[in-house]
């Protein structure tokens, strides 16, 4: 781990602060050596001991904000940009769309902004007249194409036929 392959910073002092500490040097001797305090170089040693190398070079799990939107709820919304506007409108506006996933409980609450950033990743156009129709959404109703996901080991492409 520290001399190949690509990992955090803060794994690789820790994992030298513990290859230091293996050789019987002294908790300031590590901290020079590593750029770590001392109460940290001793930190690392002891959830090491207690724990194992994987606790004492990882983090913990930070918590995060919890998703407004999962898997599900983002699908069934793109699917309504996809679909027809309501009487009315010549096309679906962020706005509008945030309503509709509000009137339809798909959640509680959220701004356009949320909805733009949600769309930013479709071929969803809102500034065009073909009312944001993508050409996925397309494909996927029109029986004559079929879509599907090509996969290779660096790279996944999408393809028609």
């Amino acid at each position: 781990m520290t001399t190949k392959g690509t990992y955090p910073v803060r794994a690789v002092k820790r994992a030298q602060a513990l290859l230091a500490f293996a050789t019987r040097l002294s908790g300031y001797v590590v901290a020079q050596k590593t750029a770590l305090s001392v109460p940290t170089g001793y930190q690392i040693r002891t959830r090491y001991q207690q724990a194992g190398l994987r606790a004492a070079v990882g983090e913990k799990a930070k918590p995060g904000r919890r998703l407004v939107f999962d898997g599900v709820a983002c699908a069934k919304l793109k699917a309504l940009a996809c679909s027809q506007a309501p009487v009315g409108h010549n096309r679906w506006t962020l706005r509008l769309l945030a309503d509709k996933a509000v009137e339809l409980a798909l959640v509680d609450h959220i701004g356009y902004d949320s909805v733009a950033r949600i769309l930013k990743k479709t071929s969803y156009n809102r500034i065009g007249g073909n009312n944001g129709v993508s050409e996925l959404c397309i494909a996927n109703t029109w029986p004559g194409w079929r879509t599907y996901w090509h996969f290779t080991s660096s790279l996944i492409i999408l393809s028609t036929r």
